[in-house]
């Protein structure tokens, strides 16, 4: 994550970090000082280069930092010479607002089949044709298992659920690429920006099952004014399909929950954390042969793996305690909620709605 961008001779002079100690310091995005990671790092840091004044004389600068995770303060100061040039000190309401900037690279390009396969997949999802296509092929698969009525207001159920997401990416400025049904899978909300801080995955990650919360409450307001059963079933339902969603496994929405939490803890525990959570999840998929969730697993697995030997060059600023604290709040009361829906309605006696709970109960 970017920690610190000063004016220096009229170019950046940029500070990229971890929480771990890792640092690289650019001065016109060149890097001229590097600080490797540490287990013992007390935020205390110095970088050393040299640089030419205006009147052409070699100056050693030096940048002192003292970087603190809980809260988030960074102070600084720079001298070059003798000359105390720049010192301050910022929190995190300035880090969030920041953009991390790459350094320029000169990459050699190659003939890629995964590069390739990504180009027609960027394609593929910039047709709005192939939205239709895919809407229209799982409105088919799901009246073919089951029924329409069925399957329109299971689509349904998905669309809210992904317009939280997108809601949530908009909340954040970044630009949305729409919702993808995909048959006997789900849906996908998608974005072409990345986001920069724990807290944005976490808000996107829970705004899917929260709007999921929201039409299961009105479903149970429309069924107490009207007494159909229609209304019952999709609220029961579909808090099922939400609670699904909050697993503590990769990728769903409750694993990118828990990751956030867990590596911005510590980045052994956050590890710990996720592989208990796959491991359960394991023990689920082969337990009930579910081979779809053993999928999904290893997608997550992969992916917390990739995140843990990438740990020290992380650019995601990490959630504070507070942070830590409404998350794991936000998701208990999100799942208290929809399970409190579904008990609600297997106390109706009906064997339909009462389904829901059954398939926690198993």
């Amino acid at each position: 994550m970017e920690l610190l961008n000063l004016d220096c001779q009229g170019h950046s002079l940029r500070l990229e970090g971890s929480m771990a100690g890792w640092q690289l310091l650019y001065w016109n995005n060149t890097p001229v000082s590097r600080r490797d990671a540490t287990d013992d790092f007390d935020g205390l840091s110095e970088h050393r280069f040299e640089l030419q004044n205006q009147q052409g004389e070699t100056l050693l600068c030096r940048l002192e930092t003292d970087v603190q995770w809980e809260p988030v303060n960074i102070r600084y100061r720079f001298y070059m010479g003798d000359q105390l040039i720049n010192h301050g000190e910022h929190g995190r309401e300035l880090m969030e607002k920041q953009v991390p900037q790459a350094p320029i690279r000169q990459e050699k390009r190659s003939f890629s089949i995964i590069g390739l396969g990504a180009l027609g997949l960027k394609l593929l999802k910039s047709a709005k044709v192939i939205k239709a296509v895919m809407a229209g092929a799982s409105l088919a698969a799901y009246s073919w298992f089951f029924s329409l009525p069925f399957a329109l207001a299971l689509i349904f159920c998905l669309v809210v659920h992904e317009y939280g997401h997108i809601r949530a990416m908009k909340h954040f400025g970044m630009k949305t690429k729409g919702i993808y049904l995909i048959p006997f899978v789900g849906g996908l909300a998608l974005s072409d920006a990345r986001i920069n801080t724990r807290w944005q995955d976490v808000c996107i990650s829970m705004m899917g099952p929260f709007f999921g919360l929201a039409l299961s409450l009105l479903s149970l307001l429309a069924y107490w004014l009207t007494g159909s059963l229609f209304f019952a079933g999709l609220s029961a339902f579909n808090a099922l399909l939400n609670l699904f969603n909050l697993l503590p496994i990769l990728p769903l929405d409750g694993g990118h929950l828990l990751k956030s939490i867990a590596f911005s803890m510590n980045s052994l525990v956050g590890l710990l954390l996720c592989g208990a959570a796959a491991a359960g999840g394991i023990w689920l998929s082969y337990y009930f042969g579910l081979a779809l969730l053993g999928f999904l697993l290893l997608i997550g697995s992969i992916e917390v793996l990739f995140e843990w030997r990438g740990r020290h060059q992380s650019l995601l600023l990490p959630l504070d305690r507070y942070g830590q604290i409404v998350s794991a709040l936000w998701y208990g009361l999100t799942v208290a909620g929809l399970i409190a829906i579904i008990w609600y309605f297997h106390g109706m006696g009906d064997a339909l709605l009462g389904l829901p709970l059954k398939v926690l109960q198993s």
